[in-house]
């Protein structure tokens, strides 16, 4: 378990340099003077010499290897520079645009647990009945349509025709429930047909039978049996939906004027802000990383039967 451990570590730093790499190098290829973007956000219109101070100051003369050395150093010790619209440290930026972002994507992956079990179990119970089709017409609808459409169509449903919701007070709850539903039902309607196939393979199973002939209540049967048996592969789905979730906020954080980090993305790409958007895709990357090595652990220390020796499980 130790030398497992140790090897994915060494795996997940491995990773994030070369995520760190790959950020660095779209950036400084991509066109347009940061120090030039940096006095136009200001409304300044500087001299060829301003400019070339301005360069020399943030290190743009130095060779490739060179800027990239010195932004992994501050990025290691934690500083990401300045933005170049806000004038203001990135550090300071991340602080107050992630906590709206984890408060989406807590209640998208709230609504997606309690919809994606409760949708999943009720269609594999009722297979090929008017509530399984239903519920299968639901997942492939929400798994089709596009999350920015999905938004668009909420907002007209529930807050211009019905006002049921609220879009502008995103301190109240009501004003967060279309914007993480936006984000849960297409990956509800993914999970929930997952659920309801490993449901159905562990109701084929010998076990399930065995208990049905000893009179065991399908309800019993259901929760107590099939449903733990179900929960490993479903349990890692959700653990990765995280990312999912927090990646995805870039489109529903535009639609709904949430002021997370997705929004925060946009503006960053729009105004070729690069240091928002370095800090951002490294952000991104730790999140995943972080989380696919939560979950190999957790199944290794969870389950002792598992044993993973290159790619062969003992």
């Amino acid at each position: 378990m130790k030398k497992y451990f140790l090897k994915k570590l060494f795996q997940v730093v491995i990773v994030m340099l070369g995520a760190s790499f790959l950020t660095f190098v779209l950036t400084y290829i991509s066109s347009g003077d940061p120090a030039e973007m940096m006095f136009r956000s200001q409304d300044i219109v500087p001299s060829e010499d301003v400019l070339e101070r301005a360069r020399e100051e943030m290190g743009l003369n130095d060779p490739f290897i060179v800027q990239y050395g010195n932004w992994l150093e501050n990025l290691l010790k934690g500083d990401l520079g300045y933005s170049y619209i806000n004038t203001s440290p990135v550090i300071d930026i991340l602080k107050q645009r992630i906590p709206m972002t984890i408060k989406l994507a807590s209640l998208a992956l709230l609504f997606l647990v309690v919809f994606s079990f409760t949708l999943g179990i009720l269609s594999a119970i009722k297979k090929s009945r008017l509530l399984d089709y239903v519920i299968r017409g639901f997942c492939l609808g929400g798994i089709s349509i596009p999350a920015f459409w999905l938004g668009l169509i909420l907002i007209y449903l529930f807050v211009v025709k019905i006002n049921w919701f609220t879009i502008t007070n995103i301190d109240n709850f009501k004003g967060m429930i279309l914007p993480a539903a936006t984000l849960a039902i297409p990956l509800i309607g993914r999970y929930t047909r997952q659920i309801r196939a490993a449901i159905l393979e562990q109701l084929s199973s010998d076990y399930v039978v065995g208990a049905r002939a000893r009179g065991i209540k399908e309800r019993r049967i259901i929760f107590f049996h099939v449903l733990p048996n179900s929960l490993k592969g479903i349990i890692t789905l959700f653990a990765l939906s995280i990312g999912v979730l927090l990646g995805g906020t870039v489109i529903v954080e535009t639609i709904f004027s949430w002021s997370g980090i997705g929004l925060m993305a946009i503006n960053a790409v729009t105004n070729r802000d690069y240091p928002l958007l370095q800090a951002y895709v490294v952000f991104m990357a730790l999140i995943y990383i972080v989380i696919s090595f939560t979950v190999d652990i957790s199944i290794q220390a969870l389950d002792p039967r598992v044993r993973l020796k290159g790619d062969k499980i003992k």
